[in-house]
């Protein structure tokens, strides 16, 4: 026995032996300091996973450290807790990395930086195979200092930007106070974004948006939530809309998302960009949620000959809007539009906005539902708009939908709503409510 426990040891250390002389450093375990050793090993490609702080840590501004770690080469690099938050300014992305955000991480912007009017927390462009998790880490910027004197008026300072960006993923994060949105899909001189992937986040407190949505094919957005958005029009929760004619939007996804407490609209398609040139789009909206929004739903277009395609809500519910809960202005002849088991409730309500001095109390915008041309635009019909089993629960003494297109043509809405009202002498009011093809029924409890 204790001639092969000799053995044993010596295989050992003579292994150490050869395995030291080869140049390959016995690696210990190494924390969250300064360590350049572990950096020279990252930078050799010996280590694959990079740990920030061992470039360092510096409460005033660690923009330095996590740069360079960023530049590494390395395919994970972890963002420790600290203790306090990393300070620092504009940080570029790279392609083929994962980047781990500790529980209780804070990145934030440095304050009095940020001049350029499109400087970013983290930017990405033309980049691909990027990955950002952080379920308990929190991205964010200094949006009250952006809208003061001192800094040029921009939107487009946000948390995150992709541009022409593939296979992203956004997991877990909290992204907040940006001067523009929380997160940023756009395409430019790029090819769109393609392959993204945004769960579990939440966007708040964002100057324009929570989620721009510019040019994507392949999108999810599941779990997440979009609160608190002010500061410059739209101020939506999530926002689509193209800049260009050539922008794509397909194979679109949100499910399973709220939008809260947003000064504009809860989640928005604006297609006023794209034309009959424009890629068939396909958009989709299911069992989501919009509580205390200035509109909740909202679908838009200008020209008479947009895209082909379908736009659908399906199992969404609206409550407690400053004005609709549903609104569309539309001239497109062209997509489908389609709301299926979509719910509203107290559209245009005092009692959700005590604060506000001002509640829209004319026209189409004390309405739950609003069906809408724009002017000077005129054609035979628009594309099919379909309510398929929805709901409108209401208290005010007044009709669920109207319609207003005699400047422009005929809206070609059709299927059912059921209303629940007590008060309203006629459901449907408006110039042109006898030209829609609705079934509006009053339903009791």
């Amino acid at each position: 026995m204790i001639f092969t426990r000799t053995i044993l040891l010596a295989y050992i250390f003579a292994s150490w032996a050869i395995y030291s002389a080869c140049g390959v450093e016995q690696q210990e375990p190494i924390g969250n300091f300064k360590n350049p050793a572990a950096v020279k090993e990252v930078l050799s490609g010996k280590r694959t996973v990079a740990n920030v702080a061992w470039w360092g840590f510096d409460e005033e501004d660690s923009t330095a450290a996590l740069q360079a770690a960023i530049n590494s080469g390395a395919s994970k690099v972890i963002v420790p807790y600290m203790g306090s938050a990393w300070i620092v300014r504009p940080i570029n992305l790279r392609s083929n990395q994962e980047v781990v955000f500790e529980p209780g991480v804070v990145v934030v912007a440095k304050k009095g930086e940020f001049k350029g009017r499109n400087d970013c927390l983290f930017s990405a462009i033309g980049k691909n195979n990027i990955t950002l998790c952080g379920y308990g880490a929190t991205l964010g910027m200094q949006k009250a200092d952006y809208m003061g004197s001192d800094y040029q008026h921009a939107e487009w300072r946000h948390v995150l930007l992709f541009v022409g960006c593939s296979d992203v993923s956004v997991s877990g994060l909290v992204l907040r106070d940006s001067g523009g949105d929380g997160i940023y899909l756009g395409e430019g001189v790029y090819s769109p974004c393609k392959d993204v992937l945004i769960k579990d986040c939440i966007c708040d407190n964002n100057y324009r948006q929570g989620i721009s949505v510019i040019s994507v094919e392949n999108l999810r957005i599941t779990n997440c939530i979009f609160k608190n958005t002010s500061g410059h029009s739209p101020s939506a929760g999530i926002d689509i809309e193209p800049n260009v004619s050539k922008n794509k939007l397909i194979n679109i996804v949100v499910s399973n998302c709220v939008s809260e407490n947003n000064q504009g609209r809860g989640f928005t398609v604006a297609l006023h960009n794209l034309t009959k040139l424009s890629a068939d789009i396909s958009i989709l909206f299911v069992d989501c949620y919009t509580k205390g929004c200035g509109r909740g739903l909202e679908v838009g277009t200008h020209s008479s000959e947009g895209p082909k395609g379908l736009v659908e809500f399906r199992n969404c519910a609206v409550e407690d809007t400053l004005s609709a809960g549903i609104w569309i202005v539309t001239n497109s002849r062209s997509f489908d539009l389609r709301f299926t088991d979509c719910k509203i409730k107290n559209a245009n309500s005092i009692s959700a906005f005590p604060e506000k001095k001002y509640i829209f109390s004319d026209k189409e915008y004390s309405f739950p539902i609003v069906l809408r041309t724009r002017r000077q635009m005129s054609f035979e019909k628009t594309g099919d708009i379909q309510f398929i089993d929805c709901y409108v629960y209401d208290e005010k003494p007044r009709p669920a939908i109207y319609v207003r297109t005699s400047y422009t043509g005929v809206i070609n809405a059709k299927g059912t709503i059921y209303v629940q009202n007590k008060l309203a002498e006629k459901l449907v009011a408006g110039p042109d409510a006898e030209d829609i093809g609705l079934k509006v029924e009053r339903r009791r409890p």
